[in-house]
């Protein structure tokens, strides 16, 4: 029985959301947003030390029909950077749609999505690791 927390992140050129796992692995939350700056794998690292992390899912953003975009390439060149500074597994996880799921479910609670955009990414990286956790291993 696992006794880390897996990370799930949804990453944006201006903000990153962040959500966590239980430590079973079960459930998914929002977490945090953090900037998309240089101290951005530095805050991560922080995360990982501080939760017990020992996963984390990036949500890979390809197109309807499943192919790369120029998202997808710069999602993939921040898992790379990320795994040479973190001894952790970095999996890629298809995330198309996860950003309307998270509109639509924010919309559907009351949220204004133009002024909760914070809200919205780190609803988005915990839908990501939700779809991760449920259907995985």
């Amino acid at each position: 029985m696992a006794l880390y927390r897996i990370m799930g992140i949804d990453h944006g050129a201006v903000r990153i959301g962040i959500a966590i796992s239980d430590p079973m692995q079960i459930i998914a939350r929002p977490y945090k947003v953090i900037i998309n700056n240089d101290g951005l794998l530095d805050e991560i690292t922080s995360i990982i030390k501080k939760e017990n992390i020992g996963k984390i899912i990036i949500g890979l953003p390809l197109n309807l029909a499943g192919q790369d975009t120029q998202k997808t390439k710069e999602v993939r060149d921040f898992a790379e950077k990320l795994k040479k500074d973190i001894s952790i597994p970095v999996i890629l996880w298809d995330e198309r749609y996860t950003t309307v799921e998270a509109n639509e479910a924010l919309q559907e609670m009351g949220y204004n999505i133009h002024e909760s955009k914070d809200v919205i990414d780190k609803v988005a990286a915990s839908l990501i690791l939700r779809n991760y956790l449920e259907n995985s291993e």
